[in-house]
């Protein structure tokens, strides 16, 4: 799509929501193949600090993990079984997409862009297809991709008309010289590499665009629980190699231009095949100023932190100083896991080496400050 090809559009009245289709299971996993069923309610978060205080994995033998955003945990009493299934499908899918590039020996980078491609298809979700509205009732999407194995990284930040961000920073990655492209250089450079387009109509929801309106004051509701979110997965794959990706649609009524840490290598996504793999969420502004994943990364390789030590350390210890808070995907190349957050709660789920899928919803499965 050529640059002057496209400019904003905004729409007013809702309109039929694309629902991305079901992906293919591949053998030995433990969920239907007709239709995902949700994965059954965990009885607690499974790790946060133990008894002598020091933090614990969630999970072993993970190979790949997604992300669905903090603080947008979901309340039982408020939830349907409906909209319970929803969520925990939408995860379950894109860790299926990782799952089956990882069963055909793809390599991590491909794993962690096929799960966030499912999520940035997914209306429910603030990146892609459901992104929030900007203060002047447009979109802009930022994403990034990192691999461990050599720290090669690619972004783009600020996107109106590509339909999988993610897909754009994988290319930056891949074809360029430079790390991050940002407006319309990156949406240009995404069309002439034959990535999809489209109008900014096609990302609009019914439910983002009340929730512009709350935000301004215009329809009822509280902003201060409008969607922040962001998607993201982590993965390792047989080569033992980590990468990460993260996506997001910012925060509602953001200001035009603004940027995140979602698209910034050390702030919302770091892949260091020694260390870890880390996808983060939340107050993007903190997470910049904090340089939330590469600290992470740090604490482990020079502070002889675990993972889980370290993940917690940043998520819960450190940025709440500075004024906000978050989680974070966390995997080493061992399969060691762990989703720490500050927030109220965040929606991630994981597939274990054996094919089993758990998803974390609600607030009471992921308690906060664990």
């Amino acid at each position: 799509m050529a640059r002057n090809s496209v400019r904003r559009l905004t729409r007013v009245s809702a309109g039929a929501l694309s629902v991305a289709a079901l992906l293919a299971i591949v053998p030995g996993s433990a969920v239907s193949a007709d239709r995902p069923r949700a994965a059954e309610p965990a009885a607690g978060r499974a790790g946060g600090p133990a008894a002598g205080g020091k933090p614990r994995p969630d999970a072993r033998h993970v190979v790949i993990a997604v992300h669905g955003g903090a603080g947008t945990a979901l309340k039982r009493e408020d939830t349907t079984p409906a909209q319970e299934k929803a969520y925990r499908d939408g995860l379950a899918e894109a860790l299926r997409a990782g799952q089956q590039v990882l069963a055909e020996g793809g390599s991590s980078v491909a794993a962690v862009e096929a799960a966030v491609r499912g999520l940035e298809d997914d209306p429910l979700f603030n990146a892609g297809k459901g992104a929030v509205f900007t203060e002047d009732a447009g979109h802009e999407l930022d994403a990034s991709v990192m691999r461990g194995s050599d720290l090669a990284a690619g972004a783009v930040a600020g996107v109106r008309n590509v339909r999988n961000p993610v897909s754009a920073a994988r290319l930056v990655m891949e074809r360029t010289r430079h790390v991050m492209l940002a407006g319309e250089g990156a949406d240009d450079f995404a069309a002439r590499s034959g990535l999809p387009t489209v109008t900014q109509d096609y990302y609009w929801t019914e439910k983002r665009w009340q929730e512009l309106l709350r935000a301004k004051g215009r329809a009822k509701g509280s902003a201060e629980t409008l969607t922040q979110g962001t998607v993201g997965a982590v993965a390792v794959d047989r080569g033992r190699n980590l990468a990460a990706a993260t996506s997001t649609g910012g925060l509602t009524n953001k200001m035009t231009g603004r940027v995140g840490d979602s698209p910034v290598v050390g702030a919302g996504t770091y892949a260091k095949n020694a260390t870890v793999a880390a996808s983060a969420t939340g107050a993007g502004e903190v997470f910049l100023r904090g340089a939330a994943t590469g600290t992470i990364s740090n604490l482990i390789e020079f502070g002889g932190r675990d993972l889980a030590r370290a993940a917690y350390e940043v998520l819960v210890e450190r940025l709440p100083k500075l004024g906000g808070t978050g989680g974070v995907i966390a995997l080493n190349a061992q399969g060691v896991f762990d989703a720490p957050h500050s927030s109220e709660g965040m929606l991630h789920g994981y597939l274990t080496e054996d094919g089993r899928v758990v998803t974390k919803v609600f607030a009471d499965e992921t308690p906060a400050n664990q």
